[in-house]
């Protein structure tokens, strides 16, 4: 039952008259408690205005009653005769003077709502309802004179959508009514859920005029689904076949969300559906207490309330009896019921009869009486500044309608109610939970608020411990295409399926997500790598050849060692050197040699540590004047070698070259080129530090760029060229008379150093980072460390172990021997 109502102003009291006429509206012998009790709070507004002496002086509101049965037509003609003042409409006439009629409060239903309010637009009469909330409404153009005390209902469908999103719902179903409200809201809420990331697995039309068949169409689509959650976006009276065809088929396991336009009245439906809504969470209005209500109702009954003709019909239905006026029952319907005996009393049923847990719709129309009874007010006022006082006999619709805009007054428990511009009342719903007792008691819960106006972060608010759930469960409902991604992964859409549906892939190396159900990964700043969960970044390891970790410090305690061994020999050398086999090596070209080869071994010291400057431009170029100056050393021995065996006839022309002269050109000479090519290698382009983040990924390598490559190859190409024909020099030399048999002591070491040098090129070229460079110490110290062994040692072993052997005629008689032997 819809009611649209009439509110007057005339002198006098209410007469019973009022109620007699709103009988002649019935339609129905359905009789729904929540819309009786809205009917009762607009007469308690109205006598509690009327026994205030002090509101509207020498006024008495009345009203009168029409019941659209939920019919457009019907709805519009109860309007007209408002408005004509006859029972027959007269549309754009008002017959009577007196009583003049203030405004209409009405209708519940949207769908009715709007075409009353083209006819009050029209004819400049406020309208105020307490419940439609479609927001075409709000449209002051199409509706000049329309108000409502209830949020309009793009925010209910805010709300609604922040409801969902508020307990991690992405994968809900969603039943609308067929008619503009459900269409409009529910189309809507749909972009609103995935605006927010959710999917709405479905979106399906229901109607209390639709047949049985496409009723259980929507049935069956439900039952087979997935979701677990389901919003009604309807009126109650469009799903209360497919709610109670859920019950009977035993469809159990999903949570429901019922919008603000749902009124969630347990008399509309059988008690085997309330299983169905246990659990349920719906939206309405924010609702303050009514204060003196629940005593004004205590005292209902038809002997004291004999002008209600609501009341007979109520108290039957109450208390399972039936008021007879001579052989008539006054209760439609009622059969083989007992007769009330009047003796029957409210005052202990009245909270479960009435449904007080919630009372929603009941407030807001307590509050729209209140709202006309204050523009009233405010048009009779003779305050100063505010015009001049009008009687009541004066007063014309469109003031009342101007004043309502305006009007701004605090209800007795201290709740704000004002207009906005477009006729709407503030947006603010409460959260309500239905609760089935074990005993079949139906409650009502608050459990939370959301206010639009609160601060981010706050607008929702939810008590989840106060929710009882589907099934009598406390843990939140889980209704998700896809589980969320953890941090590390993203969402994947997969094809042809909703955005909600979805696979979670690794974020690629790189990269992180740091927030579940991340879209796209974020990739990590050039010095920092993802970690292996790929949910944070984490510095990536300075990567160069450094004295802290093992292989820098034993490549340099092998530098030293052999450094060490080199001044060592050095030392042996420089104590023994008028020994024979110290004289016989050339004791000067050796000492000269020794002095270079422990210089290759501490230029390896400048390839550890943190590039430089300084140390990048040293490195390589250090180490290739050291090396050609050992290399054109081994190179001036071999010459001497072959010198010396030339010249071991007294007469013989080579003796002359014999002297330190001929060493020390070979090793200026060879040594000037190296150090032409690294000089030029320096002023054109000279290596440099440089950080690499492309040759590893979880690492930064600090390294020295050598600049321009092929003075790198030039400078060790000219080291091999050097060290190649010191070694076809040697090896040629290898079978000369036993006193020279160094040659076969260089051709050996040659052959190491020229070994090392080869097997070093693709090894350096096939590594990065330190370990490139641990490749060229090694390098360095191998070949260096060759040279000085197969060249020195034997000679040391001589000194030091033999030196029965250090004499010079043990090394000319072994000349003659080896001299007989060849003979």
């Amino acid at each position: 039952m819809g009611e649209s109502t009439y509110l007057a102003s005339q002198k006098g009291k209410m007469v019973a008259a009022h109620f007699e006429e709103a009988q002649s509206g019935g339609c129905s012998v359905w009789f729904y408690v929540r819309y009786y009790r809205v009917v009762l709070a607009m007469v308690f507004a109205i006598e509690e205005i009327n026994q205030n002496p002090h509101f509207l002086p020498n006024i008495t509101l009345g009203f009168r009653i029409f019941d659209s049965c939920i019919s457009e037509m019907k709805a519009i003609r109860g309007a007209l005769e408002l408005l004509s003042g006859k029972k027959g409409p007269i549309p754009g006439y008002s017959c009577p003077a007196r009583p003049l009629l203030a405004g209409i409060i009405g209708e519940t239903l949207s769908s009715l709502t709007v075409p009353m309010a083209r006819i009050m637009g029209v004819l400049h009469y406020p309208q105020i309802s307490h419940s439609a909330a479609i927001a075409t409404l709000s449209d002051k153009l199409q509706f000049p004179s329309f108000l409502r005390t209830v949020p309009g209902n793009t925010f209910q469908n805010m709300a609604l959508a922040q409801l969902i999103g508020h307990f991690g719902w992405t994968w809900v179903g969603m039943i609308i009514s067929d008619d503009e409200v459900g269409l409009q809201g529910g189309q809507y809420v749909k972009k609103l859920i995935e605006d927010n990331g959710g999917c709405v697995a479905f979106l399906e039309r229901i109607h209390l005029r639709y047949s049985k068949e496409k009723v259980l169409r929507v049935f069956d689509l439900i039952q087979g689904h997935s979701v677990q959650v389901v919003i009604i976006h309807s009126a109650e009276a469009h799903v209360k076949m497919l709610l109670e065809t859920l019950y009977t088929q035993n469809v159990t396991g999903k949570n429901w969300v019922f919008s603000a336009y749902f009124g969630i009245s347990p008399g509309f439906f059988e008690h085997q559906a309330w299983k169905i809504m246990n659990g349920t969470l719906g939206l309405k209005p924010y609702t303050d207490t009514i204060s003196g209500f629940e005593e004004f109702l205590y005292n209902l009954h038809p002997k004291t309330f004999p002008e209600d003709i609501f009341l007979k019909r109520f108290w039957g239905k109450a208390f399972q009896c039936q008021w007879l006026d001579g052989n008539k029952a006054t209760n439609l319907g009622a059969e083989e019921l007992k007769p009330c005996s009047g003796n029957e009393t409210l005052e202990k049923k009245a909270i479960s009869l009435f449904e007080l847990d919630d009372l929603s719709y009941t407030y807001h129309c307590y509050l729209a009486v209140h709202a006309f009874a204050h523009a009233l007010k405010s048009l009779i006022s003779c305050t100063a500044g505010q015009g001049p006082c009008r009687e009541i006999k004066d007063i014309r619709p469109w003031q009342i309608l101007h004043n309502l805009r305006n009007v701004h007054f605090t209800t007795r428990s201290g709740h704000e109610i004002s207009f906005d511009a477009n006729g709407d009342a503030p947006a603010t719903f409460d959260i309500l939970n239905i609760q089935i007792s074990q005993d079949g008691e139906f409650h009502l819960i608050k459990v939370g608020k959301i206010d639009p106006k609160a601060p981010e972060g706050n607008k929702v608010t939810v008590n989840v411990s106060g929710i009882l759930w589907h099934g009598g469960s406390s843990e939140v409902p889980h209704s998700v295409c896809s589980d969320s991604c953890p941090p590390g992964f993203r969402k994947a859409a997969r094809e042809g399926e909703p955005v909600c549906c979805y696979d979670c892939i690794p974020c690629s190396h790189g990269e992180i997500s740091i927030k579940k159900d991340a879209v796209t990964c974020l990739k990590c700043p050039v010095m920092e790598w993802s970690n292996e969960r790929h949910d944070q970044c984490v510095k990536k390891l300075i990567d160069f050849l450094s004295y802290e970790e093992p292989l820098g410090l034993i490549l340099a305690i092998a530098a030293s060692l052999v450094a060490l061994l080199a001044a060592s020999i050095l030392c042996i050398f420089i104590k023994h050197r008028d020994t024979a086999i110290v004289k016989a090596s050339n004791r000067g070209l050796s000492s000269f040699l020794l002095l270079s080869l422990m210089l290759c071994f501490l230029c390896s010291f400048i390839f550890i540590g943190h590039p430089r400057k300084l140390t990048c431009m040293l490195r390589q170029t250090v180490f290739g004047v050291i090396f050609s100056i050992s290399v054109s050393a081994v190179l001036a021995k071999t010459i001497i070698v072959v010198v010396a065996f030339k010249a071991k006839n007294p007469s013989s022309s080579t003796r002359k070259y014999l002297g330190s002269k001929i060493p020390r050109c070979v090793v200026f000479f060879c040594s000037l080129v190296q150090v032409l090519i690294c000089a030029v290698w320096i002023m054109t382009s000279p290596p440099f530090p440089e950080i690499d983040f492309k040759s590893y990924n979880e690492k930064v390598i600090f390294a020295c760029n050598e600049g321009d490559t092929i003075f790198f190859y030039c400078m060790l190409g000219y080291m091999g060229l050097l060290a190649t024909v010191s070694f076809i020099l040697a090896f040629l030399s290898r079978n000369l008379p036993g006193s020279f048999n160094e040659a076969k002591l260089i051709t050996f070491s040659m052959l190491v150093f020229v070994s090392v040098w080869i097997s070093f090129i693709p090894a350096y070229l096939s590594t990065r980072g330190k370990y490139m460079v641990a490749v060229e110490v090694f390098a360095i110290l191998c070949s260096s460390a060759g040279l000085l062994v197969c060249i020195f040692l034997p000679k040391c072993y001589i000194i030091l172990v033999r030196p029965e052997r250090n004499t010079k005629q043990h090394l000319v008689g072994k000349s003659q021997f080896a001299s007989k032997k060849k003979e």
